[in-house]
């Protein structure tokens, strides 16, 4: 393994520190504030266009709190951008080693058990923000608490902390505060005041892309914005609706003449009865609620509009609505749904991917064995349906004709684990087939009977007439196919009437398996035979 590099600032001191802290943790008092506000109370499309345009000229802050807002008050958009969030860090995730060398193979080994944190799951989910803002900040804590490199924890950054370099509207930036920061002096200066740009191997910088642009506008958090306004407008038409159509109203209508403290009592009585809604006029006076004669005075229209938005959302987030708003449709359509949400599965897991190899495992790599001509790389996705019951029927025909197949690979198509090495006191229990007679032999198929002594030359020469001894094994091994092939001539004989019905039987009977055992068990006794009388003659 080769040296770990030690890497420098610019003050010429190494960085190991900003490395092995928390350098963008929230501040109480600090710039990095844990506390949002709420720039979406009474949004107006006005607002909205001003917000937007803001984070599109380098200053996100505003954005990045409405986005937040919208998953904090719209279930729907909460339901489907966690729906995605979740299908996606609950993934497999495989480590393919750079090549075939030990040290390779131990680099990935070393990723593969990290992986197996149970915290990994919550932290990808963090990461996977970037589907709704455009872009997540993640910092990695390592531990070099043994003198190695790893990964300790995977802590989510709040995005309103950062902003975007104004010279390419890409370059993330911190936000920092000189006097409680000491760790600014082991990284470059920032041409921007009260920021710097992000150290190398700190941050895990996650742009997933709806649309091609700008990180910051290239978040589905962009397109929410306005069909949550828009939604919100709608659910408070509705709520006003309810109000006025939903419930009664108590009029108290009073005479003429009717005193002041008369009226003032009966304005008590009409509205401690319950509710709002109501009102006190005199008897000549008359409170007309006029209708719109196209709505329905159930409000569907405001239940549609709604929906309507919803599925738009669905659409935007998950690229079909089947799946979130039970639409009706045949089992095809709902089959192309579902291929439609494992599109953007995939595509989700690609990018992940690729993000956590250049940000995690190509600096990991690094610190912990040097500069590498090719990293370990991971791969997130399902793994691909493979047509076992298919795969195992050609092995089956295609293995006796000289295909080569490793064991290992089979145990990983079936998911069954290469057994563990036994110990001579407890060896291993290992299933096996059922023991089988041989093809040539001359009992296969026949009813089990004493194994017969074992023809050889060796043990006829052993005897003192080799031909005799001989004679006698063929007449043991023959016997049950002898008597299997009588019993077939004696049916033939029995069924038929003349002599020509008996010919023509006999030339029709197909040989079975008793006639094709007698025949293996004659030309092996001729060949026992053979090598026997060689044995005989000296130098045969």
């Amino acid at each position: 393994m080769s040296t770990p590099p030690v890497l420098y600032g610019p003050d010429g001191e190494p960085i190991r520190r900003v490395l092995t802290s928390e350098i963008a943790g929230p501040t109480v008092s600090g710039i990095r504030s844990p506390f949002a506000a709420y720039p979406g109370d009474g949004l107006n499309p006005r607002r909205l266009a001003a917000l937007l345009r803001e984070a599109d000229q380098g200053e996100p802050l505003s954005y990045f709190e409405l986005a937040e807002q919208i998953e904090e008050r719209d279930a729907h958009y909460a339901g489907i951008l966690a729906t995605r969030k979740r299908s996606v860090s609950q993934l497999d995730i495989q480590v393919d080693a750079a090549d075939d060398t030990p040290e390779a193979k131990a680099q990935a080994a070393l990723i593969e058990r990290w992986l197996g944190r149970d915290e990994l799951q919550f932290e990808l989910f963090d990461i996977l923000d970037a589907i709704g803002k455009g872009i997540s900040f993640t910092e990695i804590v390592w531990d070099t608490s043994e003198g190695q490199w790893q990964p300790a924890r995977l802590e989510w950054r709040d995005p309103r902390w950062f902003r975007f370099d104004p010279k390419d509207g890409v370059t993330p930036l911190l936000r920092v505060d000189a006097a409680q920061d000491g760790w600014l002096s082991a990284v470059p200066p920032s041409p921007l005041p009260g920021y710097t740009k992000l150290p190398p191997g700190k941050f895990i910088a996650a742009v997933i892309r709806a649309k091609s642009g700008l990180p910051v506008r290239s978040g589905l958090a962009r397109l929410a914005s306005w069909s949550w306004m828009f939604k919100a407008f709608t659910l408070r038409d509705w709520a006003i609706f309810t109000q006025v159509f939903g419930q009664p109203v108590r009029v108290g209508k009073y005479p003429a003449g009717t005193t002041a403290a008369d009226k003032d009592t009966l304005f008590r009585a009409v509205a401690n009865i319950a509710g709002d809604c109501a009102a006190i006029i005199p008897e000549s006076m008359a409170i007309e609620f006029i209708r719109n004669e196209g709505f329905n005075a159930t409000g569907d229209l405001y239940v549609k509009r709604v929906d309507w938005l919803d599925q738009q959302m669905s659409k935007a987030v998950l690229g079909q609505t089947a799946t979130t708003d039970a639409i009706a449709g045949g089992h095809a359509v709902g089959q192309e749904h579902r291929q439609v949400q494992e599109d953007i599965e995939r595509a989700d897991a690609k990018a992940l991917s690729a993000i956590l190899n250049r940000d995690l495992v190509l600096p990991w790599i690094q610190l912990e064995f040097g500069p590498q001509r090719a990293y370990p790389r991971l791969r997130i996705g399902r793994p691909d349906e493979k047509n076992v019951a298919q795969i195992l029927d050609g092995i089956t025909r295609l293995v006796p004709m000289g295909l080569q197949v490793e064991k290992s690979w089979a145990n990983d198509l079936l998911g069954i684990p290469l057994p563990a090495p036994g110990t001579p006191d407890k060896p291993t229990e290992l299933l096996t087939a059922p023991a089988q007679s041989a093809p040539f032999d001359p009992s296969y198929g026949l009813p089990s009977r004493p194994a017969p002594p074992q023809l050889n030359a060796a043990q006829l020469r052993r005897v003192p007439d080799a031909v005799k001894a001989l004679s006698d094994q063929a007449e043991q091994f023959a016997g049950a196919a002898s008597d299997a092939l009588i019993d077939d001539i004696r049916g033939v004989i029995e069924r038929c009437e003349t002599l020509d019905q008996v010919r023509h039987e006999l030339q029709q009977l197909q040989p079975g398996i008793a006639e094709l055992n007698l025949a293996g068990m004659m030309r092996m006794a001729r060949v026992i035979a053979n090598l026997t009388g060689r044995a005989e003659i000296g130098g045969a």
